[in-house]
């Protein structure tokens, strides 16, 4: 994106140089467009999402001893800041491990956790969001940040969030950060019955390349 967004700057002045204004302006806006969204893009990646999800973690009060799950957890961006929040607690991970991120294995989240200090209180599973295996009731905190849109059928998704709402405690609460789908899981968890369900937008600082790909938390508890 951002090579891009040079390249397009270069040529304008080019255009510019040998007497085409109109095509130099068009791309030099769309160049400035692409630069732009291109630092915006990395601001998200190595800064933005990390302070929204340490904000949102800090927000919930979490006693310390809480059993928490993280949907589709990846390489272990919110599974380990939680993590580090629970001395007498513990947070599972669950993934299905594939090749949608760079590197994503257990291996490389259990090697995160141990750079943390936190791999005593964190476990890993391979499973399905759809197919959650483990019983009713199991979780005080569920979180999940940009994975059940990845589910690329609605009906699965929603079944996502319905398992979700299965495994939440009486009074456990439910955090997801998604680009899509925020108020379609919402209206899933209204009709399970859950309560002080939110959606707001993260803002800027968890945009992906701009306005266009920003991401909502949906908030909601269990009864």
């Amino acid at each position: 994106m951002a090579a891009g967004g040079v390249a397009e700057i270069a040529l304008a002045f080019v255009l510019f140089a040998v007497g085409w204004p109109i095509p130099a302006v068009v791309l030099l806006i769309g160049g400035a467009v692409l630069a732009v969204s291109a630092v915006i893009y990395a601001h998200t990646t190595l800064r933005g999402k990390f302070r929204v999800w340490d904000g949102e973690l800090d927000r919930l009060g979490l006693r310390g001893d809480e059993h928490v799950l993280d949907l589709g957890c990846g390489r272990g961006l919110v599974l380990l800041k939680a993590a580090a929040r629970l001395p007498d607690g513990r947070v599972t991970g669950l993934d299905l491990w594939t090749g949608d991120q760079s590197g994503n294995s257990q291996e490389a989240t259990r090697a995160n956790a141990r750079a943390e200090g936190v791999a005593d209180r964190v476990e890993l599973e391979t499973g399905d969001m759809r197919a959650l295996p483990f019983p009713d009731a199991s979780f005080d905190l569920i979180v999940s940040s940009l994975a059940i849109h990845n589910i690329p059928d609605a009906a699965d998704r929603a079944t996502a969030v319905r398992e979700a709402y299965r495994v939440l405690r009486p009074g456990g609460r439910l955090r997801v950060a998604d680009f899509r789908h925020a108020r379609d899981y919402a209206e899933v968890l209204r009709e399970c019955g859950a309560v002080d369900i939110e959606v707001r937008d993260l803002g800027w600082r968890f945009w992906y390349g701009g306005p266009h790909a920003k991401t909502a938390m949906l908030a909601a508890t269990r009864p």
